[in-house]
């Protein structure tokens, strides 16, 4: 199991107050919730990331099989 650390998130002062309010085990879920969530962000970002890199990957190979060489694709980016 990971080992648990606290973090501190901004929340608007009604939100606070009824955090303060629940009971333990609605604190409790409340925080495997938040965590469930933010680990989803995480690892659909990182999803993102692969697939973008995947597709730069593709159209790199696809290029050079078409023939485009480092000094041909210096020679685009540089011209006026």
């Amino acid at each position: 199991m990971a080992a648990i650390e606290k973090i501190a998130i901004e929340v608007s002062s009604e939100v606070a107050e009824a955090y303060r309010s629940a009971t333990e085990t609605e604190r409790l879920q409340i925080a495997t919730r938040i965590g469930l969530m933010l680990r989803a962000a995480t690892s659909n970002r990182q999803e993102a990331i692969d697939r973008l890199k995947q597709t730069m990957n593709e159209i790199g190979n696809e290029a050079a099989a078409n023939g485009l060489t480092p000094d041909i694709l210096e020679s685009i980016l540089n011209d006026p």
